[in-house]
């Protein structure tokens, strides 16, 4: 049985890390995105207008946490009701 008030936890705390370093990544490196595109998912297509606020920070955070747990929640819940 997975404690998933746990898991949601660290969901949150993880994804939240990892959309920080994204951010600043892009901000302090914006070549990165489109370097991302062509060397790791083999593509040219355009990723739009390169918009770095605070508001966009803030927005993608909680998109972000909110989509994760969704999903997380969706795996604790399946993982504790299907059986072996």
């Amino acid at each position: 049985m997975i404690n998933t008030n746990h898991l949601l936890k660290v969901t949150a705390a993880w994804v939240s890390i990892v959309n920080i370093v994204c951010f600043a990544g892009v901000a302090l490196f914006p070549g990165i995105r489109p370097a991302f595109m062509y060397y790791a998912l083999h593509t040219t297509a355009s990723v739009g207008e390169d918009v770095i606020t605070f508001t966009t920070f803030i927005s993608g955070l909680v998109i972000w946490n909110v989509v994760a747990l969704l999903a997380v929640w969706l795996f604790a819940s399946l993982f504790n009701r299907i059986k072996e």
